[in-house]
């Protein structure tokens, strides 16, 4: 068995560990990004009422996902320090794995607004638990000379997951109901949340069967919860971590713009849910097919020349998405910004990686996990809330956080990582 599994991880270059957690990281990503297609078509299906708040279909759409994001970024700092305190990894893993699972089950009970709100709170809250163990593990099971592909393959196999289900959510949404066996009849939306339940509980079993903690994890009861702003060496103004924080909360906010403004995407491009699913996917699709390659790139160049590289071109991808008039173009504008993404995303978390202490991994990544959770759910909210003074109008605000996060990071963040080589261990345990 051991000699199979070595095999299967002898391509990827990582501990047989960190791709078990990538490949469960990919099956619940299914699930949960069937939720960001599917939540939006369920609010506008008419089967759901009830008390709106006030507020118009767009708003509560954004409102519902953006209730995710803040209460799964606000956890992060708690879950990750709490991690770094008891030294384990993998027990916050699974509780938030059974929390999701659990959750996205309920939906299918789920007939008014408050109820989503709640459901939706309650998964943000699961996945609290989820984000900073997982990038924690695999940050401790690699090293400074190949932390970056680490965090690249596990970015790649979890994007896939997240990629695939937008592409079919709309088309698994569209084609219901579907008949059962002994004729139970299941309606589109009660079959893409089934589905998603599901890949939960499929993630759950793999973490449980092929995911233990690092041995060489050390407790750390004097985990800091606080994040410095200043720079404590007196180099710069600001503090890298902090900074690179702030960064990826613009880079997260201008890329979900575009999820909750589905119907208005829709009509102005004059497409169907299908073409949305892949445009959101294009997204996805640029940042599998890069994280891993400049994950490792970034190991032996250095983190900075790729990170700054990517906020540059989010300020072009994302400002073009406000005027474009074709759903081909669209699909081209999604999969250059998730280029600059890629650029971004992978190295800001090794260069954090590299600067956290022992004992510190939950603490310090969640720092930038914590961030780009805030951005996915200002995002949605906010264009939610521009998009009625102009379709262009959210992209535009998305470019100018683009414009000072390209900034902040051009005079704040310096490179942590001398330019070398490195040969990683395959399947080491």
């Amino acid at each position: 068995m051991r000699g199979i599994v070595d095999r299967i991880v002898a391509p990827f270059a990582v501990d047989r560990r960190v791709l078990a957690l990538a490949g469960a990281r990919m099956a619940d990503g299914i699930g949960n990004s069937f939720l960001i297609i599917v939540i939006p078509l369920y609010v506008t299906s008419g089967v759901v009422d009830g008390m709106t708040f006030g507020f118009g279909e767009s708003m509560i759409i954004g409102v519902i996902l953006s209730l995710f994001g803040f209460l799964n970024s606000s956890f992060q700092p708690f879950t990750g320090r709490l991690s770094d305190r008891l030294g384990r990894r993998k027990p916050f893993i699974l509780v938030g794995l059974a929390g999701l699972a659990m959750t996205n089950l309920i939906y299918v009970f789920a007939e008014t607004y408050v109820s989503l709100l709640v459901i939706r709170g309650l998964q943000g809250v699961s996945v609290a638990f989820i984000i900073p163990a997982s990038v924690a593990l695999v940050n401790e099971l690699a090293t400074t000379g190949d932390r970056g592909g680490n965090m690249g393959v596990y970015n790649t196999f979890r994007l896939v997951g997240f990629g695939a289900g937008p592409a079919v959510a709309g088309a698994v949404v569209s084609r219901g109901p579907y008949a059962l066996p002994a004729g139970v009849r299941v309606d589109g939306f009660d079959a893409a949340f089934y589905v998603a339940t599901i890949t939960a509980t499929i993630s759950y079993v793999l973490v449980t069967i092929l995911v233990s903690d690092p041995e060489s994890t050390v407790a750390n009861a004097g985990a800091d919860l606080s994040i410095p702003i200043l720079d404590r060496s007196g180099t710069n103004l600001l503090d890298p971590v902090f900074t690179l924080g702030v960064a990826s909360l613009f880079m997260a906010t201008a890329i979900a713009l575009f999820a909750t403004i589905q119907p208005q995407v829709n009509a102005r491009l004059e497409q169907g849910a299908t073409w949305f699913g892949l445009q959101f996917a294009a997204f996805i699709i640029a940042q599998v097919a890069l994280q891993t390659p400049i994950g490792r790139a970034c190991d032996r160049y250095g983190r900075r020349p790729f990170i700054v590289t990517g906020m540059v071109l989010l300020i072009p991808t994302t400002l073009v998405q406000g005027f474009i008039l074709s759903s081909e173009l669209m699909f081209l504008a999604r999969l250059c910004q998730g280029i600059a993404a890629a650029m971004v995303f992978a190295p800001s978390l090794a260069l954090v990686g590299d600067l956290a202490g022992e004992g510190e991994s939950g603490s310090k990544l969640s720092v930038l996990t914590m961030a780009f959770g805030y951005g996915i759910a200002v995002g949605p909210l906010s264009s939610g809330a521009l998009v009625g003074f102009g379709f262009e109008v959210p992209f535009v605000f998305g470019t100018a956080l683009a414009v000072l996060g390209t900034i902040l990071v051009y005079t704040q963040v310096e490179e942590t990582l001398e330019a070398t080589a490195s040969v990683p261990v395959v399947g080491s345990d």
